[in-house]
This record gives C-alpha cells, sequence and structure tokens, in this order.
C-alpha cells in the first residue's frame, strides 16, 4: 500500500515538505501525531487523524502517538481565539489514561517491527530546567522566525498573548527534534493547522544537529456547507461510551448529508476504493435510503464501540422507527442492554411501585402525564384536560401499543417488572420507571450501567 496515494485518494492529504515521497518509498518510516490531552477523551475531530495513522502503519511503517503531558500544560495558540485554561498533573494524567486506552482500539500496540508505540512529551520535559531549554533549543530559533507564524500573527493582532503560549511551537518543535533523535523518527503528521509548528520542529533538527526531517499535514475536516465539524446541538461528539452514547454517536454519522457522506466514508471508513464507489452508485440509485450514511455509521460506529454495542443501536433504531423489534422482543434483554437502548431517552421516576398498578389508566395516567415534563414537545408540563384529550384521540402509547381510556396499567407488560416506555405523538417519549426509592433506584441504575 502506497501512504501518500492512500491518503491522496481519500482527499485526506494537504501538503507535505519535498522529498517525503522519495522517503516513503526507501523503507520502513517512523512518523508521528501529536494529541491534546485536554479531556480524557478523543472525540470525532480527532479521528481523522488516528485514520492517518491507521494508514501510516498498514503502509508498513511505524506510527509513534505522541499524547502531550506537557505540551498539554502550555496550550497550542493554533486556530484559538483566546488562552485556555492550564490543567493541573493529575487531571492529565487521567486525561492520558482514557485517551491510550481508545487509541489501542485502533492501532497495532502489541507486534510486528512496525508496532505502535505511545510516548509522553513530559517524560522528557520534566527534568529539563528553563535555562538548559533556552540554551539547547531557544537558541536555534530567532524570535523573527516564530513571529512570521500565522498562528502567532493572528493572535498578537487581536488581545495578544502569552509567552507561555508564544513558547508552545519551541516546545514542540523539541519534541520532533526528541523524537528525531532518540526513536529515529523522521515524519510528523497533523492537520493543516499545525503545519507552522512542525516547520520549527523540522527546522531545528536542521539547525541544531544538521538532521533531515519532513512534515505533513492533513485537510482540516469541514462540512459541505462550511460549518465546523464535529458538534451536534449538544456538544462535542465524544469516542467515549459515557460522553457520547453509541446510539448519539451513530446517529451523528446517520444524520450526515449526502455530500459530506460521500467524504466522510473515504477519510473515516477503512472500504476499498472499488466498495465505496459501489456504494455511492446504489445511494445515487435511491438518495432515500440512506445507503451511503447506513454504511458509514455501521463502519465508525463498530470500530470506536464495538459488535455488541452496534447490535443495541439496530434493535433502537427499529424499535424506534421500525415495525419488526416489539416490545416483547426487549423482554429477552438484561436489565443493562435494555438500559442501553434507552441511554438517549428521557427517564421519569415514579415513588411508590405498586400504587398505580390495578388503576385504570383514566384515574392515573393522567396525573403521570401531568408530572411528565418530558413528553411535551415545549417543554411545558402537560396539562390533565389535555392529557385526557390525548388519551381519547388515541395519541398516547405504552410500550408501541395505543391507550384506550379503560385500559388498566396491568394489561401492559412492564420490563423487570419496573419499566414502561410512553409515547405522546411521534416525537416525545419517556421511559419510566416505578421502584420504591427514586434515589437509590438511580444509584443503583447508574452503578449498574458502568
Amino acid at each position: 500500500m502506497d501512504f501518500l496515494e492512500e491518503l491522496r485518494w481519500r482527499g485526506m492529504l494537504h501538503d507535505s515538505m519535498p522529498g517525503v515521497e522519495e522517503k516513503l518509498q526507501n523503507g520502513m518510516v517512523s512518523g508521528y501525531i501529536g494529541f491534546d490531552p485536554t479531556a480524557d477523551s478523543l472525540h470525532v475531530g480527532s479521528l481523522a487523524q488516528i485514520m492517518t495513522l491507521i494508514h501510516f502503519q498498514q503502509a508498513g511503517h511505524k506510527p509513534f502517538v505522541l499524547v502531550g503531558g506537557a505540551t498539554g500544560m502550555v496550550g497550542d495558540p493554533s486556530g484559538k481565539s483566546a488562552e485556555r485554561n492550564l490543567l493541573s498533573a493529575d487531571v492529565l494524567q487521567h486525561n492520558l489514561n482514557g485517551i491510550q486506552a481508545q487509541l489501542e482500539k485502533f492501532l497495532d500496540f502489541k507486534s510486528g517491527e512496525n508496532r505502535a508505540e505511545i510516548v509522553n512529551n513530559y517524560d522528557w520535559f520534566k527534568n529539563f530546567s528553563f535555562l538548559d531549554f533556552i540554551r539547547d533549543a531557544g537558541k536555534h530559533i530567532t524570535v523573527n522566525y516564530m513571529m512570521a507564524k500565522d498562528s502567532v500573527k493572528k493572535r498578537l493582532e487581536g488581545d495578544g498573548m502569552s509567552f507561555t503560549e508564544f513558547s508552545y511551537q519551541l516546545i514542540q518543535g523539541y519534541d520532533f527534534y526528541y523524537l528525531w533523535k532518540n526513536r529515529n523518527c523522521v515524519l510528523q503528521m497533523g492537520g493543516s493547522d499545525q503545519w507552522g509548528n512542525m516547520v520549527t520542529g523540522t527546522e531545528l533538527i536542521r539547525r541544531k544537529d544538521q538532521g533531515e526531517a519532513f512534515a505533513l499535514t492533513t485537510q482540516l475536516i469541514k462540512k459541505a456547507d462550511g460549518s465546523k465539524f464535529g458538534k451536534s446541538e449538544s456538544g462535542n461528539i465524544w469516542l467515549d461510551a459515557e460522553k457520547t452514547s453509541p446510539y448519539q454517536f451513530y446517529q451523528f454519522w446517520l444524520n450526515a448529508g449526502d455530500a459530506d457522506a460521500k467524504s466522510y466514508i473515504r477519510i473515516f471508513t477503512l472500504q476499498t476504493k472499488h466498495d465505496i464507489e459501489a456504494l455511492e452508485t446504489e445511494h445515487d440509485a435511491a438518495p432515500h435510503l440512506r445507503v451511503l450514511q447506513k454504511a458509514l455509521a455501521k463502519d465508525i460506529t463498530i470500530r470506536v464501540h464495538g459488535e455488541e454495542a452496534f447490535r443495541l443501536i439496530e434493535i433502537t433504531t427499529d424499535f424506534t422507527f421500525g415495525n419488526s423489534v416489539q416490545w416483547k422482543d426487549l423482554l429477552k434483554l438484561t436489565e443493562r442492554e435494555f438500559l442501553t437502548i434507552f441511554s438517549s431517552t428521557a427517564t421519569f421516576y415514579v415513588e411508590g411501585n405498586t400504587s398505580f398498578h390495578e388503576h385504570i389508566i383514566q384515574d392515573n395516567i393522567v396525573n403521570l402525564l401531568a408530572e411528565m415534563q418530558s413528553l411535551s414537545s415545549d417543554d411545558n408540563r402537560t396539562s390533565k384536560s389535555e392529557a385526557k384529550k390525548l388519551i381519547k384521540n388515541g395519541g398516547i402509547y405504552i410500550n408501541k401499543i395505543k391507550v384506550t381510556e379503560d385500559q388498566k396499567l396491568s394489561s401492559f407488560d412492564r420490563f423487570n417488572d419496573k419499566y414502561l416506555f410512553i409515547q405522546k405523538g411521534k416525537k416525545n417519549s419517556a421511559l419510566v420507571v416505578f421502584c420504591d426509592d427514586i434515589q437509590l433506584e438511580i444509584e443503583r441504575i447508574k452503578n449498574l450501567l458502568k
């Protein structure tokens, strides 16, 4: 596999220094990408760089993953309009542990001469004194050179930047020098916004040791309409299931527009050019079936969250929007699987497990609906008169069965004698949990889902 050619046809390659192609064709090359440890999880914005490392390794080269334990204490000004908060050593270590666990899902860290390795720049900066640093690194790069970088210029034109952030490109440049000197790492890769910092590294290597190193950048991912990639209404789309549920993660990709899906399936999956072109042909013949989006969402969700998570997503999707999965099918699941399916559904707790059991719905479901703010599309509580009207007009469903005025709640099977699923119309729903003590039940469910 030709690494650069793979990036080109996938639309990922942005720029590279002269000599990169020849270097990659002359045997195994060691290269690295740095990841920002400002959170304990990566998000989908990091996936393009993860995919770059995957292609790099599959082409027979050796990937290094640099997690910035030291640079995370400084803050990269690239693409930023304001200085970010600095993190403590304990928080950084927690974040690094989370990121490493996620990266191990994508790269082979165990076998072969080109097995991936994780390095932390805190390991070589922790005992590096300030005086040693400005003597060994600072004297080789001029202030004029540093100020000429776009990331610095833009900030100086605004509110300015601290010396801490100004020093970032020199620190990142030293990372490259250290890995070049000690790990034979000759290539740094990253997003196109990192070009200035990367070139500083190659320049430091040249000026300090007359060495040769290279830089390669990938395209910054944007939506077809020019808006920012990787965000939803609720914020970042994380790779951590506790921050973004697998179902929400799957829906993010499923909701991509046609133009975006054609781009994303090249960038974020490992499917071949032949298979992708076949999917595009099938999609173009019947766009309403969303063939590309479904293939894209399935591929990425399985690689990030696993086959089991995807199986539950399929059940969730069909239960919510289809007809083949019914409530009785959910009764076969474990409680943890069941709760995973409804992880993105509003939850309403009813204290007093037996008090609702034998009353006819006209007597108790009205009161229940009146308290369930989550079932109202305008975030106002449903009045009792509205609830009665909804039931009478067939607008309320329990376990996907239309509710009639004379039904008893006992006529609906509860999962584990505890859960019911209630819908008001097509768009508003909630999982109702009957329990004896609400706080104890909330804690029990939280522990079950850990």
